[in-house]
């Protein structure tokens, strides 16, 4: 199995990206790698390059660059490049930790929308406080979603968390602003009455204070709704343990205390960090992608590796593409 990686996408780029894809490879002895990006920046940072190719490029897409203008015209950026070798069948999938629009542009430009799929959804898995996690879908890759969008995403989430998380028969919830039925706006509603006749485990609406209690394993929703409520989700985590933080170390006394709790407090942390997940996988395209935060440091990196690794070998996306065949020539 081969997976590229845009090397110079994200804030620590390609340090991050190097030494994930390195314990990667160390970890899973049938993976190779394939780091795109600038060689003389990449080499200082890989100390073991088994199973590791380089393809070599000085260009790249910055988190300022338009999407669409930058796929376009910087035909040789490290993101285009990894994806155009997923494209060319040279990778299995690719990941990168730059621009989010850039990579759902690429991913349809050059990947291309599996058939039978509308619209990708972009879909991280999200903490909850059983340690278990969920899948929120969609993200951010089409924030003006239509009702049968919303059912779409909830099949291919499913078939996701069942066959990589090992979640069998998934509970699949529809964001909403409440749990009864016709609650919310046109969109809701038409969702709602779609998603009962969804080949899935409805179980109704779900409203966002529950998603960490683990209200549901998949939740359903538009972009836009979801970037509001990922984005809402990393602001209290970093807010929460920055106050805390903050009353630990006011005193003597707290920070002998806080050198106690340190443990306790550190397991908190990772239970509630999703990078500890993988990346946001882009659902509804012929070939894996895999989103890795901008932020992501090797630990994350080495996550998005391994989700992206899940979705090949487990076979995700035939799986997919069967369910979208069988159904009428679309999900």
């Amino acid at each position: 199995m081969r997976i590229a990686i845009d090397a110079m996408g994200g804030d620590d780029a390609p340090k991050a990206m190097v030494l994930g894809a390195q314990q990667a490879v160390q970890t899973y002895s049938d993976l190779e790698i394939v780091l795109v990006g600038d060689e003389g920046k990449i080499r200082p940072h890989l100390t073991d390059s088994s199973r590791i190719k380089l393809i070599h490029t000085n260009e790249a897409i910055s988190s300022e660059d338009s999407p669409v203008q930058a796929v376009r015209s910087k035909k040789r950026a490290s993101m285009v490049l990894a994806a155009g070798e997923v494209k060319e069948e040279r990778a299995d999938a690719c990941i990168s930790a730059g621009n989010t629009g850039a990579l759902v542009t690429a991913g349809l430009f050059i990947i291309g929308r599996m058939k039978g799929i509308s619209r990708p959804g972009l879909a991280p898995t999200l903490p909850t406080t059983d340690g278990k996690g969920f899948l929120l879908i969609d993200v951010g890759a089409n924030a003006d979603a239509k009702a049968e969008h919303l059912y779409q995403y909830a099949v291919m989430g499913s078939i996701y968390v069942e066959k990589v998380r090992g979640i069998e028969n998934p509970r699949v919830g529809l964001l909403n602003i409440g749990t009864e039925e016709g609650k919310g706006n046109r969109l809701s509603q038409d969702a709602f009455a779609l998603l009962q006749d969804a080949p899935v485990n409805f179980i109704g609406n779900v409203e966002s204070r529950g998603l960490m209690e683990g209200a549901a394993d998949v939740v359903v929703c538009d972009g836009f709704s979801g970037n509001l409520v990922l984005k809402t989700m990393e602001g209290t985590a970093l807010s929460l343990f920055s106050l805390i933080k903050k009353e630990l170390t006011k005193t003597t006394i707290r920070k002998l205390a806080a050198a106690v709790l340190k443990p306790g407090l550190s397991g908190v942390k990772d239970t509630v960090d999703y990078s500890e997940y993988g990346g946001a996988a882009l659902f509804g395209l012929s070939a894996p992608v895999v989103k890795a935060h901008g932020s992501s440091d090797e630990r994350a990196i080495f996550n998005a590796i391994r989700q992206a690794r899940d979705i090949v070998s487990r076979d995700v996306m035939p799986m997919i593409a069967e369910t979208a065949k069988n159904q009428n020539g679309g999900i």
